[in-house]
């Protein structure tokens, strides 16, 4: 019974502690000072005139309208653009005649690229009044089996129009192996695809050879002369000979 009445009296004791401890800090907290903000307010005033001007650029004319998607010719050209600064960006000389210099030959030698990626000869545009040669045939828009080739190369030749003889030497070698089921000729198809349906090694080897003289002389609008025709000439007659 002892031990009940001193759990009991300690149980109060603690009570009474925590009540005094609670009522010194409310009473500590209230015995505060309040203080007023005496600051004295300036009221701001918009500038009217910065306003108008801000109203007037276009910059800050959010009217909801949605941009436009940039073309595809017009990503090309950023592409362009972004590919040329990369090239020079790193060049001390920035700012000087010579970064300018080599920026427009960049810029020219990319415009010769995509105009021969066109089938265009950026000579011939910057020389209007060139002769231009007449081309009758295509190794893959004509059908060769329709062409006389002995008789167009023999008048090429006499017109001393030797890229064009070496043009329809190419086409009569497509229709010879044509003629031999050694290529599937069709309209459209590449020289490359004919140089792959090849299976002789010895023939294989021999056109590709043939197709780079031929390449060269025309698409690369090399100049030749007779004598230089004759030994290209040469090279076509032997490959008939490996035909079977």
């Amino acid at each position: 019974m002892k031990r009940l009445v001193i759990a009991f009296l300690l149980l109060l004791f603690a009570l009474c502690q925590t009540s005094y401890t609670h009522a010194a800090a409310v009473k500590k907290i209230s015995s505060g000072k309040i203080f007023i903000d005496t600051t004295k307010v300036e009221l701001k005033k918009f500038n009217a005139k910065a306003l108008d001007k801000f109203r007037t650029d276009k910059n800050f004319n959010y009217n909801g309208e949605a941009v436009g998607t940039p073309s595809l010719w017009d990503r090309f050209w950023k592409w362009v653009g972004q590919l040329i600064s990369g090239l020079f960006k790193d060049i001390p000389f920035s700012g000087t005649i010579l970064k300018y210099l080599a920026l427009a030959l960049a810029i020219a030698g990319l415009v010769f690229i995509i105009l021969k990626s066109l089938g265009l000869d950026p000579i011939q545009l910057w020389r209007p009044n060139a002769k231009k040669t007449d081309v009758p045939y295509s190794e893959s828009l004509e059908n060769i089996h329709e062409i006389d080739f002995d008789a167009e190369i023999e008048k090429a030749v006499s017109q001393h129009n030797f890229r064009l003889a070496v043009r329809l030497l190419y086409l009569k070698c497509l229709k010879q192996l044509s003629d031999k089921n050694l290529i599937n000729w069709q309209i459209n198809k590449t020289n490359e695809t004919y140089l792959y349906e090849l299976t002789d090694p010895t023939q294989k080897q021999t056109f590709k050879l043939l197709t780079h003289q031929f390449e060269y002389v025309w698409y690369g609008n090399f100049a030749i002369n007779g004598e230089a025709f004759t030994s290209i000439n040469l090279l076509f007659q032997n490959f008939k000979k490996q035909l079977p």
